[in-house]
């Protein structure tokens, strides 16, 4: 019989085929799991790995620190660990730079209101006391996460090229000055492409980063939709570029 751990890696690597088609169970963010229990993190780890995260487990902070943290979206920290307990670990992480804007949720036993306070000064997202039920720590991690998206979506308010230009606030696009009906989708790939000018996406990082854990057909959904936006911006339409056995992007 399957143990969580295996039963989560084909989870996390599956693919499917129907009818010719093939759909993947699109990824999501990078977490990482931090607590001294081995079988709540393998727990946590199966279930948020079913809602499409890629999920690490470290079973100390000191474990935990020897890792490359920059690449992780959010981490699930306990506070009551060993030599480098769970607000040690955070205070480190929030004092990295490199790592500050990584958004951190305490899941711990300690929930005296003083626990909760130092917890979120030192810079928390937020904070779950344990025993807690999946769902919650799902519920959260996904709040979470929609916030941060929101937060690093709003600092940018106009994008544009000469005369191409997407206004972030107004939810739409202009060509010398005309309104341009684009779809969401389009107008989320154009923003991809305009945002990271000069990087050519492959396509499993589009579906990634524009149509997240929805399910759905592969290579035709993209070319389709980057064929119709071509159309639709004219002139530069060229600048949408083909890296064959690459991907797309937007020449700089």
């Amino acid at each position: 019989m399957l143990n969580i751990r295996q039963i989560s890696k084909i989870i996390k690597n599956s693919t499917y085929i129907c009818n010719n088609f093939i759909f993947i169970k699109m990824k999501k963010n990078n977490i990482l799991v931090v607590d001294d229990e081995e079988s709540l993190c393998e727990i946590l780890q199966f279930n948020l790995e079913v809602e499409g995260y890629n999920v690490d487990v470290a079973y100390s902070a000191e474990q935990a620190l020897q890792m490359d943290l920059k690449k992780y979206s959010l981490i699930l920290l306990d506070i009551m660990m060993g030599t480098i307990n769970g607000l040690k670990m955070a205070q480190i992480i929030k004092n990295n730079e490199q790592t500050a804007n990584i958004p951190i949720i305490f899941c711990t036993a300690k929930e005296s209101e003083d626990d909760t306070v130092t917890g979120l000064n030192i810079g928390a997202d937020d904070y779950i006391v344990k025993p807690f039920s999946i769902r919650e720590v799902v519920a959260r991690v996904k709040s979470v996460l929609r916030r941060t998206e929101n937060s690093k979506t709003d600092e940018i308010k106009e994008i544009s090229y000469e005369t191409l230009c997407i206004d972030i606030k107004r939810k739409c696009c202009t060509l010398d000055g005309a309104d341009i009906k684009l779809t969401k989708k389009e107008m989320e790939i154009l923003f991809l492409f305009m945002k990271n000018a000069g990087k050519i996406f492959s396509r499993e990082e589009i579906l990634k980063r524009v149509w997240e854990d929805e399910v759905i057909v592969l290579d035709r959904t993209i070319d389709v939709n980057i064929t119709r936006l071509r159309k639709k911006i004219g002139q530069y339409g060229k600048f949408i570029i083909t890296r064959t056995g690459y991907g797309y992007g937007f020449k700089n």
